[in-house]
């Protein structure tokens, strides 16, 4: 047997030489410099045995990295930053074939002339601005990144060639660089300030970046929004549009919502009788098509969620859509489905009614009634129900709501809109610019208008442009003023220099400038500060965090309206009126929570009403799954499964430990160590008081708490009514614990997986 000192490496260049163990260990040794409860021994012990002549020596790295990375674990969760080290090393080496990075202006000039990155950047800059940069570049800052990060940035956000794995950039040029192209637009004079900050703030993750812009600020490639809402009229004209604007929208990596709820039931006259028209099931199916045709990055098809009133006379084939009985005929499996409702249909439910269900075509005024005004809604529902010539069935409303909730219970996946709370406590004069539908991930709430053609002016689909604050970083409330301030530059920036493929997005992106700011890392935010989510500690905390998000994003759109101009549709945005958030959440939380305000809002309203706003939306908290991962943070707003989270992905198997585990790790409160969901709602809407969009907030159910392992309809009606009377405006994920490894995370979802993620 050959002895492990005789074995040859294949280099880098292609030439063999004797394998150099010493030089091997003093790459592990530096990896493992000031680290706790590491040992470089056991890191060697676990990879020596995978050895053999001619290995490769980048084979070797990233054997050594992953047997770093599997020593990951409560007791020892240094070992995510030793693996993430030597992932480091192994990186640059495959960039710059060696460890410390080039000049900032040779690394520019070598990607624009492989066309990697976008020429305006050389164009733009001075060399001087580029050696004052490259003096501020702390490239010791990868050091930082835990071993989860390194590997998705290089699977996902790195310049790269994505047939050979080859990447040709380390992260804090990635940092820099989009920072350089965002204000890129600012007086010279000023936008150095701005990119040092904005690079100081998104490298040490204040910021929190979303996919499209890590990945594609920089590159030739210019379409960054995350979240594309796109609305279908009842003509085949405009179904065809829909269907173009999806298409065109997957293949830039965007997360689509298509409202369809106009589409006229099955049997419907066509031409005055002519024809029967077939219903929804058959559309549904091409915008289905028109998602998964196109591959996002050359891995996945797209991913959408639908959405459609409770009320429609379809309503029961569409609820089941998504389960796995039935045959493919009947089933559109490969999207998911919100179902709007509003307090008609909850009043039916609580006094034990019917629901009667109707073909939006049947009903004039009826359709934008439930979105417009609920008290002309109620009339014509009313109305219309009793007319005997308007082709109607009645079902009773526990009936209806029992089997939305069973399919949302057994799919995971049937979303929840509160339409009436998304127009009554919303930044857009309903009257003017009601809000229809969500997005994939239910945490957007824009206004969109139906297509008639692909290049339809009068049409609008809505875009937003998402980023989140870091709230680990937060010790005082008033930190989060500066990434605030940061944040709304940057993305606005943004909305001037990304491009639109289709026109009715960019008419209603430059009227409306919409951004929607959310939180990473709220589990370790409460950890930190120790409350929980479960036993109402956490209220005061959560009202005073969200109350400063939204105070200082708004201070911040309005400084910038008084630099550039309000947004040109800001008279179609309550705020207009001199309507704020605190002034339409529901009054019901009063009851759970009595914190005051704490900042100046009469002032801040004053500055609104007489300077505007630059972006009619500023706030949106979205699941942020995998971004939350390179700031190594808790994701959005959700409890961790488990201390150490194993989140499987394309990418392989990546294992994640909560901030501060060795201190803090008694004051986590787990997913399924809360006992109930009445906690996180209440949160949630103390959150939905002051965030002028939505909120991706999930259920979970653990049926071990219930007689006989099920969770009964009466506790999942429930928590639907206690969302409801609070406020909240869109429900996201129905999770139930399977028994599996509690740390165990599932799948990447659509959100996470390279769809509307940030």
């Amino acid at each position: 047997m050959t002895h492990i000192d005789q074995i040859q490496v294949t280099k880098r260049d292609g030439r063999l030489e004797p394998i150099d163990l010493d030089k091997i260990h003093k790459v592990i040794e530096w990896a493992a410099h000031k680290l706790d409860n590491v040992s470089v021994s056991q890191v060697e012990l676990k990879s020596h045995i995978q050895f053999y002549e001619g290995i490769k020596t980048r084979d070797i790295h990233e054997t050594i990295i992953k047997s770093a990375a599997d020593l990951i674990s409560e007791s020892t969760p240094d070992y995510q930053y030793l693996a993430a080290r030597l992932a480091i090393f192994h990186l640059r080496k495959i960039a710059y074939n060696k460890f410390t990075p080039p000049h900032l202006y040779d690394q520019v000039k070598t990607l624009t002339d492989a066309g990697k990155y976008d020429a305006h950047i050389l164009a733009d800059y001075s060399r001087e601005e580029f050696d004052e940069l490259n003096d501020y570049i702390d490239h010791w800052r990868d050091m930082n990144l835990a071993y989860a990060a390194v590997e998705q940035m290089a699977g996902k956000y790195l310049v790269q060639d994505r047939v050979t794995k080859t990447v040709y950039e380390s992260p804090q040029f990635l940092y820099v660089l989009v920072g350089m192209c965002l204000f890129a637009s600012y007086d010279r004079a000023e936008r150095m300030d701005y990119v040092k900050r904005f690079y100081d703030a998104t490298s040490q993750f204040k910021i929190s970046l979303p996919t499209p812009i890590m990945s594609g600020v920089r590159t030739p490639s210019r379409q960054f929004s995350s979240c594309v809402l796109i609305e279908c009229g009842d003509s085949l004209d405009s179904i065809n549009a829909t269907t173009s604007a999806i298409v065109r929208y997957v293949s830039q990596r965007a997360g689509i919502g298509i409202n369809a709820g106009r589409i006229r039931a099955l049997g419907s006259p066509i031409r005055g009788g002519e024809a029967q028209h077939t219903g929804c099931v058959p559309f549904y199916k091409l915008f289905q098509t028109a998602v998964k045709c196109c591959s996002q990055g050359g891995v996945r098809g797209g991913a959408a969620t639908l959405f459609y009133p409770l009320w429609h006379l379809e309503v029961e084939s569409l609820l089941v859509l998504k389960n796995n009985r039935g045959v493919e005929d009947n089933r559109v499996r490969h999207m998911d489905y919100g179902v709007q409702l509003n307090k008609t249909m909850y009043t039916r439910l609580i006094k034990g009614q019917d629901i009667t269900i109707f073909s939006p075509g049947d009903t004039p005024g009826l359709y934008d009634a439930f979105f417009e005004d609920q008290d002309k809604f109620e009339e014509l529902y009313n109305k219309y129900e009793n007319d005997e010539s308007i082709r109607q069935r009645k079902i009773p409303a526990t009936e209806l709501f029992s089997l939305m909730m069973q399919e949302r219970a057994s799919t995971g996946r049937i979303y929840i809109q509160n339409v009436d709370h998304c127009n009554t406590h919303s930044p857009f004069d309903p009257t003017v610019a009601p809000i229809r539908q969500s997005n994939l991930c239910m945490e957007i709430a824009l206004p969109t208008k139906p297509l008639d053609n692909i290049n339809d002016e009068a049409g609008e689909i809505a875009l937003c442009t998402l980023s989140a604050v870091n709230l680990g970083k937060v010790e005082h409330v008033s930190d989060i003023e500066e990434p605030a301030e940061l944040i709304v530059r940057a993305l606005d920036a943004l909305l001037d220099y990304q491009d639109y493929p289709v026109k009715a997005a960019e008419n209603g992106s430059m009227r409306r400038r919409t951004l929607g700011v959310g939180v990473i890392n709220y589990a370790y935010y409460l950890a930190k500060n120790g409350v929980r989510y479960s036993d109402g500690s956490a209220l005061g905390l959560t009202h005073q965090t969200f109350e400063a998000l939204q105070y200082y994003l708004l201070k911040a759109s309005n400084k910038l309206a008084k630099e550039q101009g309000a947004c040109p549709a800001f008279n179609e945005t309550t705020y207009s009126q001199g309507i704020l958030p605190i002034d339409t959440y529901k009054k019901d939380l009063d009851k759970i929570c009595q914190e005051p305000l704490h900042l100046d809002w009469e002032t801040l309203r004053t500055e609104i009403t007489t300077h505007g706003l630059r972006n009619s939306t500023l706030t949106a908290l979205m699941p942020s799954e995998t971004s939350s991962q390179i700031a190594n943070a808790t994701n959005g707003i959700e409890p961790p499964r488990g201390l150490v989270s194993i989140k499987a992905s394309k990418d392989g198997i990546l294992k994640q430990v909560v901030p501060e585990i060795e201190k803090l790790g008694s004051q986590y409160e787990l997913l399924w160590q809360m006992p109930n969901n009445d906690g996180y709602l209440k949160l949630v809407a103390i959150m939905q008081k002051f965030v002028d969009q939505s909120i991706s907030a999930n259920t979970n159910y653990d049926p071990t708490h219930f007689e006989g392992g099920r969770v009964p309809m009466k506790v999942l009606l429930q928590d639907l009514l206690t969302a409801y009377k609070l406020g909240v405006k869109t429900l996201y994920y129905h999770n139930t614990r399977d028994g599996a490894n509690d740390a165990q995370a599932d799948m990447e979802d659509d959100c996470a997986g390279g769809a509307c993620k940030i």
